[in-house]
């Protein structure tokens, strides 16, 4: 991308969607649409055509669609699979009838089949049946997949997909009914450190194992794969390293000094046993993740405190 191209992120003011925003404005690019006034709404596929025909985006980001954790994809299938699937559609549908020169869309890890052989690739989408917690919701991260796979094998259009692992951050979205869990278990520990309570309940055994990435090596991968990466399957984000829910919890209690017990409740769901990501095609082709875990916790942890925590008055 050049830095005078057109740019135009589809997000809902997400966590990705809003970083990716950032990155683009400290890297100098000097024609971010999303910077004017009156954007459209993504929903509405009148108003997005109106806007594409009148603003013309060289580079397409997609972000957008809800999501949650393990609790509101439960809650709420039809609201996750119907809104993103909305979403994937219009944007992905306008982009191709105004000429844009490259849509990277970010899917989530967990369009993969609940026992898929690990470090689980591309290859395997739709190769078994889904994790039942999230499966409207990754139905329809799939479709969006296969709808950029679709334009590019009729009309040639660049169109890409990358799938990352969990991704965590500053900008996280930390509501207990939607948050995901890294974010969740920052509030969980946090409260009971407020409390001065002698443990935190955590849902699930503790067992599941987890692949992360920090927001900003997310943020740093897409714009490498938007910038040089022209295969035609979707290609991982992921950093290579796994963790369990249980040693996830222990390092976030650290870094909140928090001293009390970790207890798991086993009847709560697990989720996906595993999700380890193989990204050796991204980090041959030269890409490296930059933080540590628990370094990008702290940092998480610190923009948590900033944001909902009330100092406490001076003595």
């Amino acid at each position: 991308m050049k830095r005078s191209e057109a740019i135009y992120v589809a997000s809902d003011g997400d966590m990705v969607g809003s970083r990716i925003l950032s990155e683009l404005r400290n890297r100098g690019y000097s024609n971010i649409l999303n910077d004017r006034d009156g954007l459209p709404d993504i929903r509405n596929l009148d108003n997005l055509n109106e806007f594409f025909q009148y603003i013309r985006p060289e580079y397409v980001f997609l972000t957008a669609g809800k999501s949650g954790g393990i609790q509101a994809n439960r809650e709420l299938p039809w609201d996750f699979m119907l809104d993103n699937l909305k979403v994937t559609t219009n944007v992905i549908e306008v982009s191709h009838r105004h000429g844009v020169k490259r849509l990277l869309n970010i899917a989530s890890s967990c369009v993969y089949p609940k026992f898929a052989a690990q470090p689980m690739r591309p290859e395997m989408l739709m190769t078994g049946h889904l994790e039942p917690t999230n499966a409207s919701y990754a139905t329809a991260k799939l479709a969006g997949i296969e709808l950029c796979r679709a334009y590019r094998q009729q009309y040639g259009a660049s169109f890409l997909s990358v799938i990352p692992a969990n991704v965590f951050g500053p900008g996280d979205d930390f509501d207990e009914n939607k948050s995901h869990v890294v974010a969740a278990l920052i509030r969980k520990v946090h409260r009971s450190l407020e409390r001065k309570s002698n443990a935190v309940e955590i849902w699930g055994s503790g067992t599941p194992q987890r692949e992360l990435i920090f927001i900003d090596d997310l943020v740093d991968a897409c714009l490498f794969v938007m910038d040089g990466y022209n295969g035609d399957d979707p290609i991982n984000i992921g950093t290579g390293q796994v963790v369990s829910i249980a040693e996830l919890a222990s390092v976030v209690k650290t870094v909140a000094n928090y001293d009390g017990q970790l207890v798991f409740d086993p009847s709560c769901p697990d989720g996906m046993p595993s999700k380890l990501l193989d990204s050796g095609p991204l980090l041959e082709a030269g890409w490296q993740p930059q933080f540590e875990l628990e370094d990008a916790i702290r940092l998480t942890y610190d923009w948590y405190l900033k944001q909902f925590v009330t100092p406490a008055p001076p003595p």
